[in-house]
């Protein structure tokens, strides 16, 4: 399984990530400009996942972004898993954005 750190992650220009925790999850605090998509909904939204490129999965700590990122992968996506997810995000200070 191909997986990236968040210190990594950061310092690419603009990756196109997708978060998929649930909702409360995502709206306590994510990164800015990611997609969500709950795990529990990826089969069914698969039409929103982008093709081109590497698509970055992150959860909470890297459990469910891990099953995206299998699935996603024998789906013939180039999906890299998110080591440590938005727990390793946050213990980083780096941004995250709430929604309102």
């Amino acid at each position: 399984m191909n997986e990236i750190t968040v210190a990594d992650l950061s310092a690419l220009p603009a990756p196109v990530v997708i978060d998929v925790r649930e909702p409360f999850e995502y709206a306590d605090g994510h990164i800015a400009g990611v997609a969500h998509i709950p795990l529990g909904d990826l089969v069914q939204r698969f039409g929103e996942v982008p093709r081109q490129g590497p698509v970055y999965l992150v959860c909470a700590v890297g459990g469910r972004s891990a099953q995206a990122t299998a699935f996603l992968a024998d789906q013939g996506v180039d999906a890299v898993n998110v080591t440590g997810g938005m727990t390793s995000w946050r213990q980083a200070g780096l941004p995250i954005e709430r929604k309102a």
